[in-house]
């Protein structure tokens, strides 16, 4: 397959408020050019939908038929991104003729990872259907259910689209890319193998807290965690968590580590605590590697985070590169990595490995649904 334009779409955990869009024109291989990319504001009544969404498929756990209310938010939120898509497109002068597809990850409500030889669980809400016909162009997604099914973790599935960016800055196996959003993930390679894995939370635990005691939606610039002292017993606990020191492929839900691990603390004290205990995740993971990495180029949302960055470096000891600085979008990657999925995925070519998400071998994945057509394809 030649080289061609492709849309990724990406809303995380975190619900923001903003569905990520992202451009790039890649043969499924390598990164050839980036393309315009932006976030686009979700309606407020879908993000209420969607928050309500969350904490009913917390409570349904896979036990039973899925709730009412996943069809209603999954109707919602395609119409809302597909609509998005057009306007994206209209914006930068591009005609849905113009994009091989459209990579649409959804949004996850609920992940549960293999668990004593019984396989996972992973529904991300997301109809590719209703958005081939809005958009006018071949749409990929459901990214995760095969690789579950085939005994996988479901998650990360950015370790192929990160090993592409790293080889787009010339990096070695001295370097590891760690993605900040709700959950943190890292990638590492060399020249025969490829790791990826959950390191821990990220964003998640903290904007939690910081929304459950002031009504605001992040500690942003870290600051609130910056007049605070972390609680280094409490930290020392957290990071004898089994998770951490558990063998990779390994995968998190967003809620497994939840805000509560600071419960009993001040606003500010329990906000540094969360924020150090996400970097010691980090260095914990990279303890577990081959070869430990020197650096590590940050991308995601918490690398705008300066006092998160500083925790990283120090508790982790490593240098942290915000990927911006090196030529690549920090902002934009999780939609990039849908949008290279997605080319992948028509081309036939894996998503994910046996070092990334647990599958005896390279699986590939996405459902596609194709312009025009009715029909859906796995």
């Amino acid at each position: 397959m030649k080289s061609s334009w492709a849309v990724g779409l990406m809303t995380g955990t975190v619900l923001d408020g903003f569905i990520d869009i992202a451009m790039i024109r890649s043969d499924g291989e390598t990164i050839d050019e980036f393309g315009p990319w932006e976030l686009a504001p979700y309606p407020t009544d879908i993000r209420s939908l969607l928050a309500e969404t969350l904490d009913i498929a917390r409570e349904w756990q896979f036990k039973g038929p899925e709730p009412e209310i996943f069809r209603k938010a999954e109707i919602a939120l395609t119409e809302a991104q597909s609509l998005a898509v057009n306007l994206f497109l209209e914006k930068h002068g591009f005609q849905s003729s113009d994009i091989a597809a459209v990579g649409f990850h959804g949004q996850t409500v609920l992940h549960v990872a293999p668990q004593g030889g019984n396989r996972g669980f992973t529904r991300q809400l997301g109809d590719g259907a209703i958005m081939s016909r809005i958009v006018g162009t071949d749409v990929v997604f459901d990214f995760r259910s095969a690789d579950v099914e085939a005994g996988g973790q479901g998650a990360p599935l950015s370790a192929i689209y990160h090993k592409a960016m790293l080889q787009k800055i010339g990096a070695g196996a001295d370097h590891a890319m760690l993605n900040l959003g709700g959950v943190a993930n890292i990638t590492w390679c060399n020249s025969s193998d490829m790791i990826a894995f959950d390191t821990g939370p990220a964003n998640a635990p903290v904007n939690d807290w910081i929304r459950a005691k002031t009504g605001k939606e992040m500690d942003r610039d870290g600051k609130i965690a910056a007049s605070g002292n972390v609680d280094e017993e409490r930290l020392r606990v957290l990071l004898s968590h089994p998770f951490l020191h558990a063998p990779y492929p390994k995968s998190l839900d967003r809620f497994d580590f939840p805000a509560s691990m600071a419960d009993g603390l001040g606003l500010e004290d329990g906000a540094a605590t969360l924020t150090a205990f996400t970097a010691g995740a980090v260095g914990k993971a990279l303890d577990l590697l081959p070869e430990r990495p020197k650096k590590i180029v940050v991308c995601g949302g918490g690398r705008k985070n300066p006092v998160m960055m500083k925790e990283i470096s120090k508790r982790a000891n490593v240098e942290v590169i915000i990927a911006d600085d090196v030529g690549l979008r920090g902002d934009a990657v999780e939609a990039e990595c849908f949008a290279y999925l997605a080319m992948r995925s028509l081309k036939g070519l894996p998503l994910s490995f046996p070092h990334t998400t647990g599958v005896a071998k390279p699986q590939t994945g996405g459902r596609i649904a194709r312009r025009g057509d009715l029909e859906v394809s796995s």
